[in-house]
């Protein structure tokens, strides 16, 4: 498996790779995860739950690129059965798939596309992809994590409706170390602190939320470039007092679990996400949510597992939303929603596919 970034960076891939990984080793492949580090400082190979983590340099430091010559170079000279690249925005990806067809190995892509608070680069993504896709059409099986995302890439790259699989994220949390009483009016953002998660929304939104709910709250969870401007529009709102910024580790899933059991409600309101993990853990705790209505998350409310809003939405709108919420909350039937067993058996699904195709994939159980 190669992915650009992998725990302890924080993001949805990250989570998405670290659920996943032990539980394909659990399954019983032998498993290696390649992934990059910008810092130099984290162990260069380690083994966790269950499967090996290489890390290799990435360079510039200060910018997202991850051009990482030693991961290339190590994709080639291995000999593995199988590569499942995760991941399509960085420079990793396309090496990634190089290597792998230079050693004839077969390889499928899943896209985990995402936004970016870059107009510029937004804009550029759809070149990006049709540049990339000669390298794609090479892959094995091509996986979207939404409708919305397979629908994307089949028009991209010309391909018929249906040749994308969909494997959706699932969303567990650990069991709560101790009862967690949800907070009435806590409304909960979470994801990295940049301009297109929408985190602004929602503290537009307070103002508007306070007349009928006087003891409401915006608590963000994330890090990110654009802290300093959220903390100066709750100043200027005049609700600095009711907005609170705070980093959780990823790691550290029981303290996530407890803050998203705590919420009264949890809204995404970005501008672009495929299927986000954190929507999904919010579900499966059983907390109601309140979504724009932008690529994947449109999705989320036409399945009737969250409230959508346009993403031109007043931040009264946004307010109103977010009081039926609170108020009459729509929350799905945790049956109805995928989980990482969903996900995994999914993913192995098409290794075991491929291994049909290529007899002796590499697994730590004898029938294999």
């Amino acid at each position: 498996m190669i992915s650009t970034r992998a725990q302890p960076d924080i993001g949805g891939i990250e989570s998405h790779v670290a659920e996943v990984a032990g539980r394909i080793a659990a399954a019983g492949y032998d498993l290696e995860l390649l992934t990059t580090d910008r810092t130099g400082r984290l162990p260069r190979t380690e083994r966790l739950d269950g499967y090996v983590v290489r890390r290799f340099r990435a360079y510039p430091a200060s910018r997202d690129w991850y051009v990482s010559p030693g991961l290339f170079w190590a994709a080639l000279r291995a000999r593995y059965d199988l590569v499942h690249v995760q991941g399509i925005h960085t420079v990793v990806p396309p090496l990634a798939m190089l290597a792998a067809i230079l050693r004839r190995t077969p390889f499928l892509l899943t896209f985990h596309t995402g936004g970016n608070s870059s107009a510029f680069r937004e804009r550029a993504r759809a070149t990006q992809f049709r540049l990339l896709s000669p390298l794609l059409r090479r892959a094995h099986t091509l996986i979207g994590v939404s409708l919305y995302e397979a629908r994307r890439f089949e028009e991209i790259l010309g391909l018929p409706t249906g040749a994308i699989t969909v494997v959706r994220n699932g969303g567990s949390l650990p069991p709560l170390r101790e009862p967690v009483t949800p907070e009435p009016s806590l409304v909960v953002s979470v994801g990295r602190v940049e301009r297109y998660k929408g985190h602004h929304r929602a503290i537009e939104a307070l103002p508007h939320l306070l007349r009928t709910r006087p003891d409401a709250r915006v608590q963000v969870l994330g890090s990110g470039p654009y802290e300093a401007e959220l903390r100066a529009l709750a100043e200027r709102l005049g609700v600095a007092d009711r907005v609170d910024i705070e980093f959780v580790p990823p790691q550290d899933r029981a303290l996530m679990g407890e803050k998203i059991a705590r919420a009264g409600v949890m809204t995404l309101l970005s501008d672009y996400e495929a299927h986000p993990v954190a929507v999904m853990e919010a579900l499966t705790a059983g907390r109601p949510a309140v979504v724009s209505r932008t690529s994947g998350l449109t999705e989320l409310a036409e399945l009737g597992w969250a409230v959508g809003v346009e993403a031109d939405a007043t931040p009264e709108e946004t307010a109103r939303a977010i009081e039926q919420q609170l108020s009459r909350p729509v929350v799905p039937d945790r049956a109805e929603l995928p989980t990482w067993e969903t996900c995994v058996a999914g993913v192995v699904d098409t290794y075991d596919s491929i291994e049909a195709g290529r007899p002796g994939l590499r697994t730590v159980r004898g029938s294999r």
